[in-house]
């Protein structure tokens, strides 16, 4: 019509938006269910719940703790988290001013770039990467600066990390334990990761929800615990994984009196409260189960490690060790296929059990992505007899 405009231009998605909105990992999860397979693609870990964790949630709900919390969380869970931070990572937090409770760790780590970064701000992450962690600062305008580990047992090169660091870099990320390779780092390793971040003044984000997931016998080290580290780390965790609660979505930060409340306010706006009546949960948890539930906890995956290596190693696999967390890489260059997606189908449809492509851990363009195509991931935290299933089927896999 004479004088209209027209709008046709302007209905686009935004420059944010990806061109694939599905992960590998929920891909292949959808590709699992489809052929009723085994899913040790997704870290779901449906490991049972503690049994004080889900009566603490009945209670809660069946006396009407349904509404909205506080939007830094219920002072119950606050306070027991600040005893958690104190006795197992060594680190003062005060509860009322220094710890916030988030929507998930993943919503602890989307508020805390969003109060503490720019669009255009660099931050680097290290290679394997998890990629909800990458597509969150790209999601933000962040640009991911990708350093990648190096061997067999993804070790940090100091000097790769400082020739990354540019004057336009605004933080560090660090993933430990680590999705997808178990990596714990090593105190030497983020002593060069602390120097470097002192020396050039940035943020260090420390995603560390796997903290009780640990083998063989190493430590834990909050990066924050480190001389000049504290008013600089944001330390990021969550009960999705040591409570097996995935949906209740309970996470929390700990972080200097300085950032917290715009942190906060980036957690309102988006999420106002974690789910109230898990809160109650998660905070009788923290109060009610002891150190022999992690130590017993961690005994039982190290056991189910070990148990799916072997099964990996018999069906010709080539994994590595991880040290914490509950997922192995591992080479699977003698499955059929050009890409590790391919792979992934293959063993799907032969043996019934699902992982995660590699490529969805590696930069498509960077020197480990040739290397990305002969990976796979696979998740042990599962039910005993499901990995029992699974492991069976591979040590039956024929290629």
């Amino acid at each position: 019509m004479p004088g209209s405009v027209s709008t046709a231009s302007r209905l686009h998605l935004s420059h944010l938006s990806p061109e694939v909105v599905q992960s590998d990992i929920r891909a292949m999860s959808v590709e699992c269910d489809a052929v009723n397979g085994i899913n040790l693609a997704q870290g779901i870990c449906d490991t049972p719940i503690p049994a004080v964790v889900v009566e603490a949630a009945q209670q809660a709900i069946a006396e009407g703790r349904n509404t909205y919390s506080r939007l830094d969380g219920i002072t119950p869970l606050r306070l027991a988290l600040a005893r958690k931070f104190s006795e197992y990572n060594k680190l003062d937090y005060d509860p009322a001013r220094e710890i916030l409770v988030t929507s998930g760790a993943t919503g602890a780590f989307d508020a805390a770039i969003k109060a503490l970064l720019n669009p255009g701000d660099e931050v680097v992450i290290f290679e394997p990467f998890y990629g909800y962690h990458l597509n969150t600062l790209l999601a933000a305008g962040c640009t991911p600066i990708v350093v990648a580990l190096s061997g067999d047992d993804f070790n940090l090169d100091p000097d790769a990390l400082a020739a990354a660091i540019t004057p336009r870099t605004r933080a560090v990320l660090i993933n430990t334990p680590s999705n997808p390779a178990g990596k714990v780092f090593a105190r030497a390793e983020l002593e060069a990761v602390a120097a470097l971040s002192i020396e050039h003044n940035l943020f260090v984000f420390t995603d560390e929800i796997y903290e009780y997931f640990l083998y063989d016998g190493v430590e834990h080290i909050s990066p924050a615990t480190l001389p000049g580290m504290r008013e600089r780390t944001i330390t990021i965790s969550g009960f999705s994984k040591i409570f097996s609660v995935t949906g209740w979505r309970v996470g929390y930060l700990g972080a200097d009196a300085r950032w917290t409340p715009s942190m906060g306010y980036f957690q309102d706006l988006t999420y106002i409260c974690a789910p109230t009546p898990f809160q109650f949960a998660c905070a009788a948890g923290l109060d009610q189960l002891g150190p022999d539930y992690y130590s017993h906890l961690a005994a039982d995956y190290q056991l189910k490690r070990d148990q799916a290596l072997t099964a990996l190693r018999a069906a010709g696999f080539k994994p590595s060790v991880p040290k914490g967390a509950y997922y192995i890489l591992a080479d699977c260059s003698c499955l059929p296929g050009q890409t590790a997606k391919e792979k992934a189908m293959f063993l799907l449809q032969n043996a019934g059990v699902a992982a995660v492509p590699g490529g969805s851990f590696f930069a498509k363009d960077g020197p480990n992505s040739t290397r990305a195509q002969n990976m796979l991931r696979f998740c042990f935290g599962k039910t005993q007899s499901d990995l029992d299933r699974a492991c069976a089927a591979l040590s039956k896999l024929s290629v």
